[in-house]
């Protein structure tokens, strides 16, 4: 597998960016190795792929984890049209607990993002009919399941709305503002 690793400024989240083999018929693109990415990522065991459909621009998910025993890493990319991927550090006792950082993912430019367990994870569709894929490296447990809220001023994400609207669901309107968030996850540098 050959890809472009970049580190972010939040320490273990990766931009993954697979090669693309282009010829005439379009590309061919290997966008997972176990054994190429374990020295990158570490031993993980992915055991659940998600695929989700937006079927509009500006729709929010997230923000998004599951507490322990069930965390997840995710591996996400985008099969069709583009977003604008977040992820927030809530690992206690990090350098950077509670910063933020987005990026933009997108059929056309084919980078992913390894967003180990730790961080709260969020989207905002830049597209119509967009399709986000991602692997998890533990099952989907709604028990543990917590959300923020994605407006939540003391994170103060810019969503690079403007003065459009976005489209949030009310599960995720719902969300818990970030200072009441009691974190289960510990930094380990």
């Amino acid at each position: 597998m050959q890809t472009k690793i970049e580190n972010t400024s939040l320490n273990g989240v990766k931009i993954i960016t697979p090669t693309r083999h282009h010829d005439m018929r379009g590309f061919f693109s290997e966008i997972y190795n176990k054994r190429s990415l374990k020295g990158l990522i570490g031993s993980i065991e992915f055991v659940q792929d998600n695929h989700s459909v937006s079927i509009n621009k500006n729709i929010i998910r997230g923000l998004h984890f599951q507490a322990p025993p069930y965390a997840q890493d995710k591996l996400v990319r985008v099969g069709v049209g583009a977003i604008l991927d977040v992820v927030v550090d809530i690992r206690n006792g990090s350098p950077t607990y509670g910063k933020w950082l987005s990026i933009e993912l997108s059929s056309e430019n084919g980078k992913q993002i390894f967003i180990p367990c730790g961080f709260l994870h969020g989207f905002k569709t830049l597209k119509k009919n967009t399709e986000l894929l991602y692997k998890c490296s533990n099952y989907y447990e709604p028990k543990v399941e917590h959300t923020v809220n994605y407006n939540d001023s003391d994170l103060a994400i810019d969503w690079k709305l403007g003065k459009k609207n976005a489209i949030v669901s009310n599960k995720d309107l719902g969300g818990k503002g970030f200072k009441t968030l009691d974190s289960p996850f510990l930094y380990e540098g």
